[in-house]
C-alpha cells in the first residue's frame, strides 16, 4: 500500500487547484476572448490527452502532444498577424478544461493521469503565460519585445525557465513521495534533492526539448499562418513520441531480461527467493542517498540484480546463499566468476566491473561496488525482525575498517530509518 501523499505533493496539487479555479472563474465571468482560437487549442490539448498511454518506466511525459499544445497556447501572441488578447486567466482555463476533457475516458477506465502530473502542467503553463502574455496587446509595458528578434529571444528564455520550473516541481514531487509522512519527526532524512533534479534536467534533451520546441513552433506558426498551423506542426512530435516509446519499451524488456537472468540463482536454489530484487531496490535507494543518478544508478541496479550470478559456477551451494559469511578469498572467487558470466550477457562493461570487484577491500572499489557489497551483506545478515536488522547494521559498522565504507553504511542506515526503523534503532 502506498503511503499518503506528503506535504509537498499536497501543496503542489493545492496550488494548481487554486490557479485552475481562478482561471475558470475569471473566464466564466468575463467571457472567452477569441473563442475560435481557444476552441482549437482546447481541442488539441484534449486530443493530446486522449492519445495518452500508460507511462513506461523512465518515461517523463506520457502525453507530449497535450503538453506542447498547452505550452503553445501560453506562448501565443497572434493569430494570422492579428494580436491575441486571451491573457493568463483564460490560458489557465483553456488548458484546465482541455486536459480534464481529454482525461475523462481514461479516468472512466481507471487509468487517468496522476493528479501531480496535471498540477505540474497547470503551474508551468501559468508560469509561461505570465511571462509571455504581458508582452502582447496594445499598451503592453514591453510591447517592443513582442515582435522581431526580441520576441524570439524572449520566447527562448521563457522556454528555458519553464522547463526548469517543471524539472524543479517534478523533483520536489519525487522527493516528497520517497519520504513517508512523519519521517521528519522520527529522524529520517529526506532523499537529496540534487540527484533528483539532475535526473530531471538530463531528461530534458529528450521528450522535454521536443515538447518545448513543438510548443514554440506551433505558437509562431499560428502567429503567421493562422489556425491550420497547430495540427501540421504537431506531426514531428507524434513521430518523436512513437520513437521514444519504442526505445522505452526496448529498455524495459532489456531490464526484464536482466531480472530474469538474476533469478536463475533463486530458481536453482543457490540464493533465497527475492534476494536479488531486495538488494537491487535497496542499493538504488542508497545510491540516490549518496548522490548517484542517471546512468550510474542504472549500472548500480543491474550489478545489484546480477551480483550473485557467480554462484551458478559452484558445485556445492553456499548455505542460504549468504556470501557475506564466506572467507574473503572465496568471496573474491565467486565475484570473479560472476563478472565473467556478466560479460557474456551484453550488458555494459561497467556492470561486470562492479560484480567482479564487489568483494575487494572498499578502498579499492568503485562506489557502486561498495554499495552492492554493503547492501548484500545486510540482506544476508538480516531477518524479518528489527532486532536482527540492528545486529546486521552493527556488524557492518564493525567492518568499516576494511570491508565496508562508513559513508555507505550510514547512508544505508538512513534509508532504513525512512522505511520504518526509528532513529534509535537505525541511527
Amino acid at each position: 500500500m502506498k503511503p499518503p501523499a506528503p506535504g509537498t505533493v499536497t501543496a503542489v496539487n493545492g496550488a494548481a487547484a487554486v490557479l485552475a479555479a481562478a482561471g475558470l472563474g475569471w473566464t466564466g465571468r468575463h467571457g472567452v476572448a477569441e473563442p475560435v482560437v481557444a476552441l482549437v487549442f482546447g481541442l488539441m490539448i484534449a486530443v493530446g490527452e486522449l492519445a495518452r498511454r500508460r507511462a513506461l518506466p523512465g518515461e517523463r511525459e506520457p502525453a507530449p502532444l497535450g503538453a506542447a499544445s498547452a505550452l503553445a497556447y501560453a506562448l501565443l501572441g497572434a493569430n494570422a498577424g492579428e494580436a491575441t488578447s486571451h491573457g493568463v486567466p483564460q490560458t489557465v482555463a483553456v488548458v484546465t478544461a482541455g486536459t480534464l476533457a481529454g482525461a475523462v475516458p481514461h479516468i472512466a477506465r481507471g487509468r487517468g493521469p496522476a493528479p501531480d502530473q496535471v498540477a505540474r502542467r497547470v503551474i508551468t503553463v501559468t508560469f509561461a503565460a505570465a511571462c509571455v502574455q504581458p508582452l502582447h496587446g496594445p499598451g503592453a509595458p514591453a510591447e517592443r519585445l513582442a515582435t522581431g528578434p526580441g520576441h524570439v529571444l524572449a520566447m527562448l528564455l521563457v522556454l528555458v525557465l519553464t522547463a526548469l520550473c517543471d524539472a524543479v516541481l517534478a523533483s520536489l514531487v519525487v522527493r516528497s513521495r520517497t519520504l513517508p509522512r512523519g519521517a521528519e519527526r522520527t529522524g529520517g532524512a529526506p532523499v537529496p534533492f540534487g540527484p533528483l533534479l539532475r535526473d530531471e534536467l538530463r531528461s530534458l534533451p529528450g521528450i522535454g526539448s521536443a515538447v518545448c520546441a513543438t510548443g514554440a513552433v506551433m505558437a509562431l506558426g499560428t502567429a503567421v499562418a493562422g489556425l491550420w498551423a497547430p495540427p501540421v506542426f504537431c506531426l514531428p512530435l507524434l513521430l518523436t513520441q512513437l520513437s521514444l516509446r519504442r526505445f522505452a519499451a526496448v529498455r524495459t524488456t532489456y531490464r526484464q531480461t536482466i531480472a530474469s537472468l538474476a533469478r536463475a540463482t533463486e530458481i536453482a536454489g543457490y540464493t533465497p527467493q527475492g534476494h536479488a530484487r531486495r538488494v537491487a531496490a535497496l542499493s538504488a535507494l542508497v545510491g540516490r542517498e549518496m548522490g548517484l543518478s542517471g546512468p550510474d544508478l542504472t549500472v548500480l541496479e543491474y550489478a545489484a540484480l546480477m551480483h550473485d550470478i557467480g554462484q551458478l559456477s559452484l558445485v556445492d551451494p553456499v548455505p542460504d546463499g549468504a556470501t557475506a559469511l564466506l572467507p574473503a578469498q572465496e568471496q573474491r572467487r565467486i565475484a570473479l566468476l560472476g563478472g565473467a558470466v556478466v560479460r557474456q550477457t551484453g550488458v555494459p562493461p561497467a556492470v561486470a566491473v562492479v560484480v567482479e570487484r564487489q568483494a575487494d577491500p572498499y578502498r579499492e572499489q568503485p562506489l557502486p561496488a561498495r554499495i552492492v557489497r554493503a547492501v548484500n551483506a545486510y540482506d544476508d545478515l538480516t531477518g524479518d525482525s528489527a532486532g536482527s536488522a540492528l545486529t546486521a547494521l552493527e556488524r557492518l559498522r564493525l567492518g568499516t575498517a576494511h570491508d565496508y565504507q562508513p559513508e555507505v553504511v550510514e547512508s544505508l542506515a538512513r534509508v532504513l530509518s525512512r522505511g520504518g526503523l526509528g532513529p534509535a534503532q537505525a541511527g
